[in-house]
């Protein structure tokens, strides 16, 4: 497989400079995308594959992937697996299609891990009903008796204090999981364990309404944006969006405060389509640290070491 690293850009360098105290001396930049399949055509060589345990099914879309020291999948506690496993086999048996969604569907996209509460599985509208049932005969119980929430659209369990949510629609009722989500995702083996994954694009369309007082999400949407900006099929999710254009422009104009010479690599035609100036418009010299006056945590993997969390 050959593999291209990508220049740095010099708002990151610089931001990582910054950071420099924090990191350990081995601290550097994540290489980039892999640019060329290898020989089997998956765009993902057999080392990496089995550095993440994380691979793709034969004659399945390939997620983008980077080389990385840090071994994701291995951070998940054998307890927790095992739950999430039961979990996965309750709706198998129940004949309930699912995709794997939030922080793994993120790790997947970017190699990147950040502790997370919770596992998500996404499953159509249709199944939610027999979701639930099928949940609950596994042993799962409700979690909406230790702490309320929402119904409309997520069933929350949990077992052994571990939580498994069953999605089937946006927090904010914007859209509901439709088959064309489905016939989008690609296939990953985690652990032996085969499954779907969110398309990237409907990941990020989800975390586009997520901006509480408490919590914001638009940290991963930069960190995805990020690992895979140019690979993103922007022509659907400009189509997904529809009216609410105007976030994903605002979105799009963060990111190129965040790190001017990174959104440059965002495909030339996508200004266009937001009526945004150019990518060539875009200025690459900064004042103050943009990202350290955004959120001072660690959560932007292009400034971390990649054996290293990302916190949230």
């Amino acid at each position: 497989m050959v593999t291209l690293k990508k220049k740095p850009g010099r708002d990151i360098l610089r931001l990582k400079r910054s950071y420099r105290s924090a990191t350990s001396r081995n601290g550097r930049l994540s290489p980039a995308l892999s640019s060329k399949p290898d020989r089997n055509g998956t765009g993902i060589g057999k080392e990496e594959a089995a550095a993440n345990h994380s691979t793709a099914l034969p004659g399945q879309r390939w997620l983008p992937a980077r080389q990385l020291k840090f071994r994701w999948a291995e951070t998940i506690s054998a307890s927790d697996w095992e739950i999430y496993r039961t979990a996965m086999k309750a709706l198998r048996e129940a004949d309930i299609p699912f995709m794997l969604g939030g922080g793994f569907a993120l790790a997947t996209f970017t190699g990147r891990w950040r502790d997370t509460k919770d596992i998500d599985f996404y499953i159509h509208p249709r199944d939610q009903k027999r979701a639930v049932s099928a949940l609950t005969k596994a042993g799962f119980a409700d979690y909406y008796a230790t702490r309320a929430y929402d119904r409309k659209w997520i069933f929350r369990t949990t077992r052994s204090g571990v939580i498994v949510d069953i999605i089937w629609s946006m927090a904010n009722q914007r859209a509901q999981v439709d088959d064309l989500w489905f016939r989008r995702a690609s296939s990953i083996v985690i652990r032996g364990e085969h499954m779907k994954v969110l398309p990237m694009e409907e990941f990020m369309w989800c975390k586009l309404y997520i901006m509480q007082r408490d919590h914001c999400d638009w940290t991963d949407v930069f960190n995805l944006l990020y690992a895979v900006g140019s690979r993103l099929d922007w022509r659907h999710l400009i189509w997904r969006v529809e009216e609410d254009l105007s976030v994903l422009k605002a979105l799009v104009i963060m990111y190129a405060w965040l790190c001017p010479r990174a959104a440059r690599e965002l495909p030339a035609n996508l200004w266009k389509r937001l009526g945004l100036q150019t990518a060539a418009g875009v200025k690459e010299t900064q004042k103050r640290d943009h990202i350290r006056l955004l959120d001072s945590r660690r959560w932007f993997a292009a400034l971390r070491p990649d054996t290293e969390k990302l916190e949230v």
